[in-house]
């Protein structure tokens, strides 16, 4: 079984993965991993902790002379912000006089469930842990998993198909999402350069007005063969463990599998997609409405997976909240903040989506070696080619 697990604040000394699982013998590319977490960092409308971090992965167990040992792994991420919080947020008691207090929660935010939870007087420590800061350790162990992924010729990248209410309305080609994602400068990662600038000019009206803007992302995984996931039982279907993993991520709101939101609208002969037969190819469909997923299982097409991202809570122009001690009326907290993460927020879909196709693999395939796992995997590939 694949599990992995994250810790650490969004101020705090460091961010913590681990990861255990992974086959011995897969080769881990340090600039892979560091690459990735570039990735999270770009796009238009990040906040000013972009320009302080520069997000490396130390790997500290589980990895040596560049190969997995089939033991767990551990990776630590150094936050640099870290040197002007050690007196706000000591490990030890500290000076209580310099502890920075989130005195009213911010509408959308965790701020006050969190507080109402955990039983807090203010919202600092529930800002902490709830920071999409976090995302970057699910990023650095997604990483892993999209290199076991390749082994299997297995690709996950994503593209940003709307930022407000500028969108991309037609289904991007998988080549035009690999060249959106190999650009050395990132504006919004939308593989539609005219609708990209509309996404920009987006992000521009809300950064003049102190406000925030949303957006949806499409994750796409390319290469994953019919067969992961299953109907047996209803947590093992794939489509709920994707939607499970992408909607875990801070601010999604909705998800959605291939045409899922416009199917509701269609009559069921304009939804399903027309199964036909090559001999040199196989099966073959017409279309791909249900995102690559049918009755809970990889039916051999692109998995398609959108993120409907909420705009960030933190606004310049804060709503109205409460006091948390007066409880009188007061404006929202206010902490330094994006205004658009929308395709940081796809790298994160990106990490979520690899790391559960890459449980669902070693579920069908197992392994405690990669030669072990390929060996099953390719067997089990010319079986259904065979079909």
């Amino acid at each position: 079984m694949l599990k992995f697990f994250t810790s650490g604040e969004s101020h705090g000394e460091a961010l913590v993965a681990f990861i255990s699982g992974l086959p011995a013998g897969l080769a881990v590319a340090q600039d892979f991993v560091d690459h990735e977490l570039w990735r999270r960092q770009q796009g238009y409308g990040r906040g000013g902790r972009m320009k302080i971090e520069r997000d490396t992965a130390r790997i500290l167990s589980g990895v040596r002379h560049g190969q997995t040992i089939g033991s767990p792994i551990s990776m630590l991420l150094e936050n640099r912000d870290w040197k002007n919080w050690q007196q706000q947020l000591p490990v030890e008691k500290g000076d209580s006089s310099l502890h920075k207090r989130v005195a009213s929660p911010r509408p959308g935010h965790a701020d006050l469930a969190g507080a109402l939870k955990y039983n807090f007087s203010e919202a600092r420590y529930v800002l902490e842990r709830a920071s999409a800061r976090e995302s970057a350790a699910r990023v650095a162990v997604g990483a892993l998993a999209k290199l076991f992924l390749k082994q299997l010729n297995i690709e996950v990248l994503s593209h940003v198909v709307a930022v407000g209410t500028a969108n991309v309305e037609h289904e991007v080609p998988w080549e035009k999402i690999q060249a959106s994602c190999s650009r050395e400068e990132v504006l919004l990662n939308c593989a539609e350069r005219e609708a990209e600038q509309s996404m920009k000019a987006e992000v521009d009206k809300v950064l003049r007005t102190g406000d925030s803007v949303g957006g949806v992302f499409e994750v796409v995984a390319h290469g994953v063969p019919a067969g992961l996931g299953t109907y047996a039982q209803w947590d093992e279907r794939l489509d709920a463990q994707l939607a499970g993993a992408v909607m875990s991520l801070q601010a999604v709101k909705a998800v959605e599998i291939g045409a899922g939101v416009a199917s509701a609208y269609a009559p069921g002969s304009a939804v399903h997609d027309e199964i036909g037969y090559n001999r040199g190819a196989g099966f073959t469909r017409t279309r791909n409405n249900a995102g690559g997923i049918e009755g809970g299982i990889s039916n051999g097409q692109e998995i398609r997976v959108r993120g409907y991202l909420k705009p960030i809570s933190t606004l310049r122009r804060p709503l109205q909240s409460v006091d948390f001690t007066s409880r009188e009326p007061v404006k929202a907290a206010y902490e330094r903040s994006d205004v658009c993460v929308v395709p940081a927020a796809g790298v994160a879909g990106e990490a979520m989506v690899a790391l559960t196709l890459a449980r669902s693999a070693l579920e069908k395939f197992g392994g405690d070696s990669m030669t072990e796992t390929l060996r099953n995997f390719h067997g089990y590939v010319e079986q259904v080619k065979n079909f």
